[in-house]
């Protein structure tokens, strides 16, 4: 319970950051006329908000299933997913708006206040990351790395702030934006096919089902293998149906051949198994 609640904590600090820092960026960005870290407010105003829904939902997510929910509310984490994907899509559009006419037409952008902004950008993304890569659950280790990207986003603001500072190339600052919101663009079309695929019950990517398939029928006493179905719950967690054609009479082969069929998939996270058995007498 301890770590859980850590986990929860770190999730939360991330996100008051993320949020924070992104209000102070669409102002900083209109002050200082940079539409590279008007861009960026819009890619931490998207962490923000999976950083938001992460925390609720990892409360959320923990609910048992009842009437309504029989296999829990595990798939809600999704929600958050595309969610975050609509607003970073929505952002990303605004910004092809207000940097595609500054190609033809650049104008002055404070360079020295990009400077400030992008190392408070490194600095604070910075410590989110170093927060969260020290907790052990799999949903702090994913927000890991997209606060790391984020990272990597304001070194590239940092170094066009810091030519700007030396060469008057201000067309930089929307090539800069309209690179960041294509890089938005190229992840969350990623992230978002992903989640669909485990909305429509595709197999999930980590499991091989021919491969499942042939374990299943290696069990002895199993002849055949029917109508195999996996699919994924939330990303991490899988559910099975199986139908098998197997040897045998009575309740205690069934039962000792549906725990071998268990214990030969017992890596494949699949928490949720039915195995329905067909009997052939030899």
């Amino acid at each position: 319970m301890a770590t859980a609640h850590k986990d929860e904590k770190n999730i939360k600090l991330a996100f008051f950051i993320n949020l924070l820092f992104s209000i102070g960026e669409f102002i900083g960005g209109f002050l200082i006329n940079s539409v590279a870290i008007m861009s960026d407010a819009v890619h931490d105003l998207g962490d923000a908000t999976a950083l938001g829904l992460s925390w609720f939902l990892q409360k959320f997510s923990k609910k048992e299933g009842d009437q309504k929910f029989s296999f829990g509310y595990k798939r809600f984490s999704l929600l958050g997913a595309l969610i975050n994907a609509l607003i970073l899509i929505a952002g990303s559009v605004y910004i092809f708006f207000q940097a595609i006419p500054l190609l033809f037409n650049p104008e002055h952008s404070n360079a020295q206040g990009m400077v400030w902004f992008a190392v408070a950008g490194v600095l604070l993304n910075g410590f989110a990351a170093y927060r969260l890569h020290k907790g052990k659950s799999v949903n702090e280790g994913v927000l890991t790395w997209h606060l790391l990207e984020d990272v990597l986003g304001w070194v590239a603001v940092l170094i066009v702030g810091i030519v700007l500072l030396f060469k008057d190339i201000h067309i930089l600052d929307p090539i800069l934006s309209i690179a960041i919101a294509l890089f938005i663009l190229f992840n969350v079309f990623r992230n978002l096919s992903k989640t669909m695929k485990i909305l429509l019950e595709g197999v999930p990517q980590d499991i091989n089902l021919d491969e499942v398939h042939s374990r299943i029928e290696k069990i002895p006493g199993v002849l055949s293998v029917k109508d195999l179905h996996i699919w994924s719950i939330d990303g991490e967690e899988h559910a099975m149906n199986v139908c098998l054609s197997v040897t045998g009479e009575n309740l205690a082969e069934s039962t000792a051949t549906k725990e071998k069929v268990r214990s030969t998939i017992s890596d494949l996270h699949i928490i949720h198994s039915t195995i329905e058995m067909d009997w052939k007498t030899q």
